[in-house]
């Protein structure tokens, strides 16, 4: 007769924790493409959705100095944007990784907390 424990614990510690590693995968991996952070980073200096002024003739010294600046403050609007929704997407990745962590090592050691809080309870309760 096959006992059922060790069933269980390969299914607790190796399906489980297999499931578990791969659902955290997925979450570090929508994160990443949620906030777009490479993309972001490739078009880090590019214009604020694509907001941009043509220059004008070569004589017209004011058109051209006014398509300057303002594609200037473009690009800069736009890195400075970039760059908080970067930092917004790191911290949450790093946020995701520590949740992922601390629920896995839960995960993993709830079954010996199980097992000494019965112990404890009983001995409260006997002892």
């Amino acid at each position: 007769m096959v006992s059922i424990l060790p069933k269980f614990f390969a299914w607790y510690y190796i399906d489980t924790v297999s499931g578990l590693l791969k659902a955290w995968k997925n979450f570090l991996l929508f994160n990443m493409e949620y906030f777009s952070i490479p993309t972001l980073l490739k078009t880090f200096f590019s214009h604020w959705h694509r907001y941009y002024s043509p220059y004008g003739n070569i004589f017209d010294f004011w058109k051209n100095f006014e398509s300057l600046v303002f594609n200037l403050m473009s690009r800069i609007i736009g890195a400075m944007l970039r760059t908080i929704l970067i930092v917004i997407g790191i911290v949450l990745e790093i946020f995701i990784l520590i949740a992922g962590l601390a629920i896995l090592f839960v995960w993993i050691v709830m079954p010996g907390l199980l097992v000494g809080g019965f112990l404890f309870g009983f001995k409260l309760l006997f002892f």
